[in-house]
């Protein structure tokens, strides 16, 4: 993660809440559900989730070049006694210009 600039006007960030305490699930939390229990082989069943999307997202400052934008999502959610969260890029990965960026050693994903 970078910082991303939107002071030029130039993509966006939002986000939707899903509480399916009690309710029917949403697709979307259940392909969050299936993708925690495939990467960690443990049964989940979420009761809030969280999905936060930052898109077209120019580089920190924009000033210098606001075509080259990422879009990219973190999904937190959580059964009530562990929590996750999945961090999910656009195909192409990093748009950014790297070698223009204060730090070079960058990665997507965490360590």
């Amino acid at each position: 993660w970078d910082n991303a600039d939107f002071s030029r006007g130039v993509g966006t960030t939002f986000y939707q809440e899903f509480s399916t305490l009690n309710r029917a699930k949403p697709l979307f939390v259940r392909d969050v559900e299936e993708k925690v229990r495939r990467y960690l082989r443990s049964s989940y069943s979420a009761a809030w989730t969280l999905k936060i999307t930052w898109e077209k997202a120019p580089v920190h400052t924009a000033w210098t070049d606001t075509r080259k934008t990422i879009t990219y999502q973190a999904v937190l959610t959580t059964d009530g006694f562990r929590s996750y969260i999945l961090m999910l890029y656009q195909d192409g990965g990093m748009q950014w210009d790297y070698t223009r960026l204060t730090s070079t050693n960058v990665l997507i994903g965490y360590t």
